[in-house]
């Protein structure tokens, strides 16, 4: 059974990581689902967001490369310091900080308190209708290559955000985006790359201080789970970027507001317990 549910996680992961509706939130309510009484953890959420980090690797690779390849080489003077690609290295290091500075200090309520199902349909809902007003009213003109060390920093705070269970990582990091005036796409391309550092390293923590000791589905299962993320989150990542080309994020708060209903239903009906 652990399979089938690490399967069931794992698409879950894969299917909402990109989308601005929080993964860890459905990977709460579904866990709560398939394990009454034994919700998958903290832990076991950041190994599986591995997964879905080496699909953003993947898809971005050739930018990844760049990036890291010129920033090295002007590190030691042998590139153009002004090179928009170093000045990307520099703010994606900077807009990390916050939700490093943050997790570490926040880190037992965001693997207890924060995980209340209250919270998270109170998230859902608060942080849906925000997306859709800075959707609905931000400017759309500003490129990646227009943001200053402000508005990187800015980035990563929103980013940090996502620490709360609910809020959703691209959809904290979209929304600051688009109050800021960057483009649907700009916005969320830099959400993708801004959460390779933070994603990994909170992973492969997460790994490191769980040696010797088995995952709440144990390694199998949780190693089979990482795997069909990878698989699923690619996919929805080339489906996602198409899509707001043309559409707005209407659709997907309305989602939110709507499960955080159901979600406040559910715990109010003594369905679900927080």
């Amino acid at each position: 059974m652990d399979w089938l549910v690490a399967g069931i996680l794992g698409v879950v992961q894969g299917l909402t990581e990109f989308l601005p509706i929080s993964s860890s939130a459905h990977l709460r309510i579904i866990g709560e689902f398939l394990m009454p009484g034994r919700e998958p953890g903290a832990f076991f959420t950041a190994i599986i967001q591995i997964g879905t980090e080496a699909a953003v690797l993947v898809y971005f690779w050739d930018d990844i490369v760049a990036i890291i390849t010129k920033w090295c080489r002007a590190l030691v003077g042998r590139h153009d310091r002004r090179d928009p690609e170093v000045r990307m290295g520099w703010l994606i290091i900077a807009g990390s900080i916050p939700i490093g500075v943050l997790g570490l200090l926040f880190q037992d309520a965001i693997e207890t308190t924060l995980r209340s199902l209250w919270v998270v349909a109170s998230m859902l809902i608060v942080f849906g209708i925000i997306l859709g007003l800075a959707d609905r009213f931000g400017r759309q003109d500003r490129t990646l290559g227009q943001m200053t060390w402000g508005q990187g920093v800015a980035f990563g705070l929103f980013q940090a955000l996502a620490l709360i269970p609910g809020v959703s990582r691209s959809g904290g990091t979209i929304t600051g985006g688009r109050l800021m005036g960057f483009t649907r796409e700009s916005a969320a391309r830099y959400s993708f790359l801004l959460a390779i550092p933070a994603v990994l390293s909170s992973g492969l923590y997460s790994v490191y201080k769980a040696i010797g000791e088995p995952s709440s589905l144990g390694w199998g299962p949780t190693a089979f789970a990482t795997i069909v993320s990878f698989a699923v989150g690619y996919a929805v990542i080339v489906g996602f970027l198409r899509f707001i080309e043309t559409k707005s994020f209407a659709i997907f708060v309305w989602y939110r507001v709507a499960l955080g209903l159901l979600l406040f239903l559910l715990l109010g009906t003594g369905v679900l317990t927080a």
